[in-house]
């Protein structure tokens, strides 16, 4: 009986020190609020390099494997595996009438008291039917819509038509209304491409910051000015995700910007996917882990 009872106290004794040990640990080391999804399939990258203690990391991207072994019709269709579709029933297009003007979005979980928002900008050419699509982009805009839902959160795709200023005040008046319907929990803004101009506009933009969580940007044009912005000021962290051989926007210059940031100690990260495209990005960001950097960095 001893020995069963000193047993005893030693594994409960070492689960105590495990739950001291996560409880100090640094909010970056642990999960975070967002719960797995589909994890198996999106979130078991191969690292190839690490730095800045895993704020900087260069993430193995194989075209032959991440588009035509992962796609049913490369880039047009995923395999089913990587979608499921019961979140369409949360799902519908609205136009909102926002400080004047006229929005056409397409919304993804409940109207009001979210639990947190994330407002998705396309890039030239597209529009609010792209951030919800499926299918393309290898699935992940099917695994943001259900983490989003899953979680209790609210999703927006909405139709950028300038990527000037008066798009920059249509995505504020958005980001004031997720802010306000859902009672001031986090809204996080992802911008992608081209759509980087409107995240650039917003982070200039004094009102708008006020009512932002964090933001992404998805292989989006450097700001060399950011880290002197508003939102900078405010300390909001931000996720940069980039494609290698981006012959757009070169890796190298938003890179730049990232470092420039990290060395004034700021809350960001940078991941790199090696050899990839312009789109690469889209298709490859974890987005539970970009929701949970997002959410729990200050």
């Amino acid at each position: 009986m001893k020995q069963s009872m000193s047993t005893v106290h030693f594994v409960f004794g070492t689960f105590l020190a495990v739950l001291a040990t996560l409880a100090a640990a640094p909010a970056g080391a642990q999960e975070g609020p967002i719960k797995p999804f589909k994890d198996e399939l999106f979130s078991q990258m191969r690292v190839l390099q690490s730095s800045d203690g895993g704020a900087n990391e260069v993430i193995d991207y194989q075209e032959m494997r991440d588009i035509n072994g992962r796609d049913r019709e490369p880039e047009r269709r995923v395999k089913d595996d990587y979608v499921s579709l019961g979140v369409r029933r949360y799902q519908q297009n609205e136009t909102l009438a926002l400080a004047g003007r006229r929005l056409d979005v397409t919304r993804v979980g409940q109207a009001d008291g979210a639990a947190f928002t994330v407002i998705f900008i396309h890039g030239r050419g597209g529009d609010r039917r792209l951030g919800v699509n499926d299918y393309t982009f290898g699935g992940n805009f099917n695994r943001l819509k259900n983490l989003a839902t899953g979680n209790g959160g609210t999703y927006y795709s909405p139709s950028v038509t300038s990527f000037g200023d008066n798009g920059v005040a249509d995505i504020a008046a958005l980001i004031r209304y997720a802010f306000d319907q859902s009672a001031g929990r986090p809204v996080i803004l992802a911008c992608a491409s081209m759509g980087g101009f409107i995240c650039q506009g917003i982070s200039r933009d004094k009102q708008a910051v006020r009512y932002l969580k964090g933001v992404a940007l998805l292989g989006g044009p450097p700001d060399p000015g950011l880290p002197k912005s508003l939102l900078a000021k405010r300390k909001l962290p931000i996720y940069f995700a980039h494609g290698g051989s981006d012959s757009v926007y070169k890796s190298e210059d938003q890179e730049a910007v990232y470092r420039k940031l990290k060395a004034a100690r700021y809350p960001t990260r940078f991941t790199l996917f090696a050899t990839g495209s312009h789109g690469t990005p889209i298709r490859m960001v974890d987005w539970r882990k970009v929701l949970n950097f997002l959410l729990t960095s200050h």
